[in-house]
């Protein structure tokens, strides 16, 4: 499976109810935390759908499918991974990438990166660690292999909705991204995030699709 062939679904299926709703539409330097991913992630896999809940009118404007939970009651981005797993098996492909909607930071070396390090099991979650500190797993971005979304639909329909927890038992491989200054896989969940996240940028002259150009020190 190339690259290019790889499907993502970027994960917008939340409440956000701390960015008063909508987050993927919140601006960050002149652009929406929507269009910082989709530019990071489009010249490294190939079709891309969202998992949203809300009207799919709102998203018309960037030609994207938009892929509902199949679990009733919002049980979280573990039901939008499943969304993307459903979504991909339709395809015929084996994995899928998964992103968030709030980490407008993302590495250009994304998909290459944990595709060497998912072996053949096709199972690899992002991570990262500053150059003095301690690693820290972001399951929410990584690639996913089809084979789990059985599993994963009966976890969701049992109540278990961790998407760590539902990881770990299934062994995935890790990438890792060491940063001295900004994380690549931050994320915006209020505000102050967002503030941040401006500061984050003019601090480094970052503009634009600029804003995923990371490199590992």
């Amino acid at each position: 499976m190339t690259p290019e062939s790889l499907p993502a679904v970027i994960l917008a299926g939340g409440n956000a109810s701390r960015m008063g709703g909508a987050k993927d539409a919140r601006l960050l330097a002149g652009k929406s935390l929507l269009r910082h991913v989709l530019t990071c992630i489009t010249p490294q896999c190939g079709p891309i759908a969202l998992n949203a809940n809300e009207d799919s009118g709102r998203f018309a404007p960037h030609g994207l499918p938009v892929l509902p939970d199949s679990i009733p009651g919002r049980p979280g981005p573990l039901a939008g991974i499943l969304a993307a797993m459903d979504w991909a098996a339709e395809l015929g492909c084996p994995c899928v990438l998964t992103v968030p909607t709030d980490t407008p930071f993302l590495p250009p070396d994304l998909v290459s990166r944990l595709r060497e390090n998912a072996g053949p099991g096709q199972f690899c979650l992002a991570a990262s660690a500053p150059t003095d500190g301690e690693t820290r797993i972001h399951p929410t971005c990584g690639i996913w292999p089809i084979r789990l979304r059985k599993y994963l639909r009966s976890t969701l329909k049992s109540g278990r909705r961790k998407v760590m927890g539902f990881a770990l038992a299934h062994s995935p491989a890790s990438a890792v991204w060491t940063y001295s200054a900004t994380d690549p896989f931050f994320n915006i969940n209020s505000p102050t995030d967002l503030a941040q996240a401006e500061a984050l940028l003019s601090a480094n002259g970052k503009a634009g699709a600029k804003d995923c150009h990371h490199r590992n020190p």
